[in-house]
């Protein structure tokens, strides 16, 4: 393991990369981190050890110095259109909010979209909430990420659990699986 490395943000006392910490992490991100595809993206991830009960975003934020605009929230979206539900993940920046009733409802041709129950983000995505991330995502899921989110020089999300959180490149972010990076889909 290479005890030299440096978040380019925030105050950690444990860095890691990422790929090397994969028994810390939810299993769908350690197997997405481990996947052949992903090591365009892959070795670019760090993993930064955090308090479980420090996770919520502005409580994170303040504890370990970490400016909202570099911290990402990956928020799960249930899009209906008669009876088909299709759920998608959508990457927002913490200072902004997800426009979910035009942005992202148009995008995905639903007449409705909301944020999915908890219980069906965490069933299906296999994450805590609290740490649901877009790296690991179910196989077909949109991920609609908002251009500012790809255009950071690093950006700050889940971990797939409540302790820890990756930081990541933006251009990391909008290749990851599924991801379309969108205009105006925060506010």
């Amino acid at each position: 393991m290479n005890e030299n490395v440096r978040a380019p943000f925030g105050n950690f006392t444990l860095v890691r990369a990422a790929i090397e910490v994969c028994g810390d992490l939810a299993a769908p991100v350690a197997d997405a981190l481990k996947n052949a595809d992903a090591q365009r993206w892959a070795g670019s991830v760090l993993y930064v050890d955090t308090d479980p009960d420090k996770a919520d975003t502005a409580v994170f934020c303040q504890a370990y110095d970490v400016p909202l605009e570099l911290s990402a929230n990956c928020v799960v979206v249930a899009a209906k259109r008669g009876g088909d539900v299709t759920l998608a993940a959508c990457l927002v920046r913490a200072d902004t909010r997800l426009d979910v009733n035009t942005a992202v409802r148009r995008h995905l041709g639903a007449r409705k979209a909301s944020f999915a129950p908890v219980d069906v983000a965490v069933a299906a995505t296999g994450m805590e909430y609290g740490g649901i991330t877009a790296v690991g995502l179910p196989d077909g899921w949109p991920l609609l990420v908002d251009e500012a989110v790809a255009a950071a020089d690093h950006v700050l999300i889940g971990s797939g659990r409540r302790r820890g959180k990756l930081i990541l490149p933006g251009w990391a972010v909008a290749r990851l699986p599924g991801a379309e990076v969108l205009p105006g889909l925060a506010a």
